[in-house]
């Protein structure tokens, strides 16, 4: 019989748990994985039809990737809360509406984050508010550049393709 999960990390953002499960095999495997509390991602379109994208400093791969903004889910938060609060942190927009698009998961193969992808139209601009460490620069481009970003490598960001192509299939084409 399989043990109950055994917390081995616990931090601000996250968890690492090891799991133990017997397989079809009858075998017990084991295997360790990220627990988190969820994330939302915004796709931000101003009127003109231009994205806001962002240059955020990730310490994960030591680079400065281009990304949708996004944020962690706070405990007991609505999603959309969430992504409203994090355009406005990240990118000093605000919404007139939001809307959510999809769901999916990060990497299921090791982490449980689920992602909310969020669009957020008529748009305002005002003071952004990054978080303390945060390197964040908006980056507002055409469609058609951010489309020729995501196929050229100059976006790596898992979200990020995930929030242009999905979208890209949803917007009205001419």
């Amino acid at each position: 019989m399989a043990n109950p999960p055994e917390e081995l990390l616990v931090t601000r953002r996250f968890r690492v748990v090891r799991h133990e499960r017997l397989g079809p095999d009858g075998k017990l495997h084991v295997r360790e994985t990220v627990q988190h509390p969820g994330a939302v991602t915004v796709l931000p379109i101003l009127d003109d039809g231009r994205v806001c994208l962002i240059r955020n400093y990730r310490i994960a791969v030591d680079k400065t990737l281009v990304e949708l903004p996004a944020g962690t889910l706070e405990s007991g938060e609505d999603p959309a809360v969430t992504a409203q609060r994090e355009l406005i942190e990240e990118t000093g927009f605000r919404a007139a509406s939001i809307e959510k698009l999809s769901e999916f998961y990060m990497s299921p193969g090791i982490l449980n984050e689920r992602m909310h992808l969020y669009l957020a139209r008529g748009l305002r601009q005002g003071p952004a508010a990054p978080e303390p460490g945060e390197q964040i620069e908006t980056c507002v481009v055409p469609w058609a550049d951010a489309m020729r970003m995501a196929f050229d490598g100059s976006i790596q960001d898992a979200k990020t393709l995930v929030g242009l192509l999905y979208f890209d299939r949803l917007r009205p084409k001419g």
